[in-house]
């Protein structure tokens, strides 16, 4: 009776545990939906200013840009890195903190951290690397609003001279079941594609420095934006995951509790029948 009662106990335990992964599952589903509709939304807007940027690049016309033209001597460099506001997502932040680590370990120039997540200050304090600024307070579905601050903010590191390189990393959103952690320089801001613009000649109005000074910051707030956006995604999703898997290995082991109960109840009855036997028959014996 005693093993019965302690499956019984542990069964009820890993339902309840069940009905929590289920609850999760679904929230982390609606905030997905919720950022992938924001981010498809952004992507169209985020490639167009990437293309009129790669397109006044490749003519020439930037060269003189203060978020374009590239520092002499790059002494100092600042890796935005993005992470999750909570864990229980699989190896998303893991995956996403060993990577930023390797880039540590590689990287010869001085650096520094800025962190864009709630998840993981005391392992990311363990982990050695030089956080100058944590953005803590980042919402699960990111608005317009907290993507300039964080822009604004890397904005005025880069033309304030801290920084003379500023690199994203984050984990790239390829679908719900696949992220992969990269590293993107934000500025000073280079092509990604090559176009036929440098074969043309543009005519700025009213100057080719105010036109890429609107275009650059809009580009800038943009880029920022569809990132966060992007590994939100990737957090949600891995969560996702990491919540059906574990509502399917909850199912998985009730059912091998009840079997393990349906045993145990089963031989409670043969010892009880075997019990009764034997007092019939000493009862006959004695007669």
């Amino acid at each position: 009776m005693a093993n019965m009662r302690a499956i019984r106990t542990r069964i009820k335990s890993v339902r309840n545990t069940q009905q929590i992964t289920k609850a999760m599952k679904m929230v982390a589903v609606s905030k997905l939906r919720r950022t992938q509709a924001g981010m498809q939304a952004m992507r169209p807007f985020a490639d167009k200013s990437q293309e009129v940027l790669d397109t006044l690049l490749a003519s020439g016309s930037g060269t003189e840009s203060r978020f374009i033209a590239p520092r002499k001597t790059v002494k100092n460099v600042c890796y935005v890195l993005f992470v999750g506001n909570r864990g229980l997502c699989g190896m998303y932040n893991s995956a996403v903190l060993r990577f930023m680590e390797e880039i540590a370990e590689a990287e010869q120039r001085s650096f520094s951290v800025v962190v864009c997540g709630r998840w993981g200050k005391d392992v990311i304090a363990k982990s050695g690397l030089p956080v100058i600024r944590t953005f803590n307070d980042l919402s699960d579905t990111p608005s317009a609003n907290e993507a300039l601050e964080v822009a604004e903010y890397l904005k005025q590191m880069y033309l304030s001279g801290e920084a003379d390189e500023i690199h994203i990393v984050y984990q790239h959103y390829h679908s719900a079941l696949r992220q992969e952690p990269v590293a993107h320089r934000l500025l000073p801001a280079a092509p990604e594609a090559e176009t036929e613009a440098s074969k043309k000649q543009f005519i700025f109005a009213p100057d080719a420095q105010s036109v890429l000074e609107s275009v650059m910051q809009l580009y800038i707030n943009n880029r920022v934006l569809s990132i966060m956006l992007e590994a939100k995604c990737g957090e949600h999703s891995a969560r996702m995951t990491a919540m059906t898997s574990a509502t399917d290995s909850t199912k998985t082991l009730i059912d091998q509790l009840g079997l393990s109960l349906n045993r145990a109840r089963q031989a409670a009855i043969t010892t009880e029948i075997s019990e009764i036997v034997g007092g019939a028959s000493a009862l006959k014996r004695k007669k």
